[in-house]
């Protein structure tokens, strides 16, 4: 098994959310937003938690969400952590925290140095930061569009929080991110599809395998 964390997040069927978790995955990631072509509903988030066994974490990634909307969420049962993809604010974070009971990890969006040091005030706000390529202005989507900002920004980094890496991330080049980075936790999501939206099992299976030495 790797000891880097691993999540695998868009994921969207029975078979996929089994490939991930039989491919030593630690997490597992439910895009509710629905302008992704990545988006399930709360009750479709239910079923296919059942295919993750407990140890598995449980993530929905949301942006800039309702109270009313992460209360759907909870109410599920089946979500272990809130990862907030949005602008929200550092007591934003902190609110939905304290309101709801779970883990919140916090997406910061990284084009240059100046937005890995903003992350700082998501500290004691969020539970772990997860940094990922900012997207061009106007794009539908703050993240799942397999960009990747320049890894040697974190490099030597101490970051103020747990944390993971997102954005870019494929089987080709992984290992060199976390040779730079020194992530503790990867987060793909395009980099194992076939198709915008669409996992392949195949890929899912040898990402994870591309890491286990680490």
């Amino acid at each position: 098994m790797s000891r880097l964390e691993i999540k695998i997040c868009g994921l969207s069927t029975p078979e996929t959310v089994g490939a991930a978790v039989s491919a030593g995955a630690s997490h597992v990631g439910f895009v509710h937003f629905a302008k992704s072509p990545r988006h399930v509903e709360a009750e479709q988030i239910r079923g296919l938690a059942t295919h993750a066994p407990a140890h598995i974490e449980k993530v929905a990634v949301v942006v800039d969400p309702t109270d009313e909307m992460l209360g759907e969420l909870v109410d599920t049962g089946a979500i272990t952590a809130l990862q907030l993809h949005g602008k929200e604010s550092p007591q934003r974070v902190a609110a939905i925290r304290q309101r709801f009971g779970l883990p919140v990890w916090k997406a910061i969006a990284v084009k240059t140095r100046a937005d890995i040091d903003g992350a700082s005030a998501y500290a004691g706000a969020a539970d772990r930061l997860l940094f990922d390529a900012k997207t061009p202005d106007g794009a539908a989507l703050p993240g799942g569009m397999g960009l990747r900002f320049d890894w040697t920004l974190l490099r030597g980094l101490a970051v103020p929080a747990p944390w993971g890496l997102s954005g870019g991330l494929g089987i080709d080049n992984v290992l060199e991110a976390i040779r730079i980075t020194g992530a503790p936790l990867i987060d793909i999501s395009s980099g194992v599809e076939s198709a915008p939206g669409i996992k392949s099992v195949d890929k899912i299976m040898a990402f994870c395998k591309a890491v286990q030495p680490c």
